[in-house]
């Protein structure tokens, strides 16, 4: 579900709005968090298990991390429970993202052919596997208090609008915002132009663009001017896709 699409604009987003100023405000986080794991079913049904399962053991390291550096007596260091949260971390966002590649530069250096593991790659896993990274290391600077509070976390963790393409929030920024928020007329307005100036960039100059790159991929005799006019159309084409999906997202 992307943001331009006609399920996302006409029907996710007007619900999730909605609800968000009908419940009281101890319940928002949840609906948001119900509204960010339904977001990411829709395109990843198996996978939200992962993210589920990620932070989790997020949730468990940062109290873990947090007790090591406040006891006095260590029975674990705060750096070697640092490490090995953020080696899990990582190695499971290898796992899904450089498997192939491994494995394909394997087979060119020594000759084999070993086969390739048939693993889709996670939406957003980067972003939210390094949202859990920043905040462990914002826990273990001092920065940031552990969070107790499970669904903050997730929320922090899995929050719709920055899931699939970003950008990493640190959670020393948010966690104030976890807690408490304000909202007025004059931001509510705000965020109405921008999320319309985003959807126009989207909809109306990156998507016609792309049509036009396409046209010139099925063209069989490009003329030079046409390979001018493709590499133009494209860079305008990648910049205000994401410059539209980054002003629809914040």
């Amino acid at each position: 579900m992307v943001f331009s699409s006609i399920p996302f604009l006409f029907y996710f987003l007007p619900c999730v709005l909605l609800c968000y100023f009908l419940v009281p405000a101890k319940g928002r986080n949840v609906l948001l968090l119900a509204a960010s794991l339904l977001f990411y079913t829709w395109g990843e049904p198996i996978y939200v298990l992962l993210m589920i399962a990620s932070i989790l053991i997020g949730y468990g390291s940062g109290l873990l991390l947090e007790a090591s550096l406040t006891k006095p007596r260590r029975i674990l260091k705060p750096k070697l429970v640092l490490g090995t949260a953020i080696t899990l971390f990582v190695g499971i966002f290898v796992f899904f993202k450089y498997t192939s590649f491994l494995i394909d530069n394997f087979n060119a250096v020594t000759g084999l052919s070993v086969k390739f593991l048939q693993i889709a790659l996670p939406i957003g896993i980067s972003f939210y596997t390094f949202q859990i990274v920043s905040y462990l290391i914002d826990v273990y600077r001092g920065e940031a208090k552990a969070q107790r509070n499970i669904i903050s976390l997730a929320l922090y963790v899995s929050m719709f609008p920055q899931l699939i393409a970003g950008p990493i929030v640190r959670y020393k920024s948010i966690d104030g915002e976890l807690k408490e928020r304000r909202i007025s007329a004059t931001e509510v307005e705000a965020g109405i132009y921008r999320f319309v100036i985003g959807l126009a960039k989207k909809v109306l100059i990156a998507n016609q663009l792309g049509a036009l790159c396409e046209t010139f991929r099925g063209t069989t005799e490009p003329s030079v001017l046409f390979y001018w006019l493709y590499a133009i159309a494209f860079c305008l084409h990648i910049y205000f896709d994401f410059s539209g999906y980054s002003d629809m997202a914040i």
